[in-house]
């Protein structure tokens, strides 16, 4: 468990720092990382689903998912890049918050799906997430150019975006179960393959999406 944990940590210090360099240096380069996880998610997507029905489904998921995260990125005049990166973060921080609640505290499961899962791992998700954007508004000062409050409406779409997050999870989760596999690649050490990582970003993209086209 904590050779887990340790490769886990490791491979989350290198990783993010990669991709929020990858996000900020260059659209095209971000468009070609974009590009390569769509493949090997698709791979991992069509490797584990035998079912032909959510096969179908699920490819088409993560295509429309991954243009919506393409889509606003490339339109940063309505969505600005501190958006963007509140996605990500959002979900990030619900996973960090969610494994780190959940192990600390442990107590009932929330379902037979994904019998790690715990009440206070998923409220420790959404909480991490608040203290991420409370902390991230007030005390990141290239940040405060935004003008974006950490009022009730902020804290309703952090609490949305969380749920929505830890809802792929489960959903993922699910299709690992009944196809009997702990993770759905192993390219990440102590966190599987891709759609492990990002199980909460693919749906939590297309909400923003619609959001974006709503508001």
């Amino acid at each position: 468990m904590k050779n887990n944990f340790l490769k886990r940590l490791i491979s989350s210090l290198f990783i993010i720092p990669v991709v929020f360099f990858i996000i900020f240096k260059d659209d095209y380069l971000f468009n070609l990382f974009l590009m390569m996880c769509l493949i090997i998610s698709l791979y991992e997507w069509n490797k584990m689903i035998i079912n032909q029905f959510f096969k179908i489904l699920g490819i088409f998921f993560i295509l429309m998912s991954f243009y919506s995260a393409y889509y606003l990125k490339a339109s940063l005049i309505k969505f600005d890049i501190f958006s963007f990166l509140v996605i990500l973060l959002i979900c990030i921080f619900t996973d960090i918050g969610g494994y780190s609640f959940g192990k600390i505290l442990r107590g009932p499961k929330l379902n037979k799906i994904s019998p790690n899962k715990t009440y206070a791992g998923a409220l420790g998700g959404v909480i991490c997430s608040l203290i991420f954007l409370y902390l991230s508004l007030n005390y990141v000062n290239p940040l405060q150019k935004f003008n974006i409050i950490f009022d009730f409406k902020n804290v309703c779409y952090v609490v949305i975006f969380s749920l929505i997050s830890q809802i792929g999870d489960f959903i993922v989760s699910y299709f690992k179960r009944i196809s009997n596999l702990k993770d759905t690649g192993k390219l990440i050490p102590g966190h599987g393959g891709i759609l492990d990582r990002i199980d909460g970003m693919i749906f939590v993209f297309p909400f923003a999406f619609i959001m974006n086209f709503l508001s």
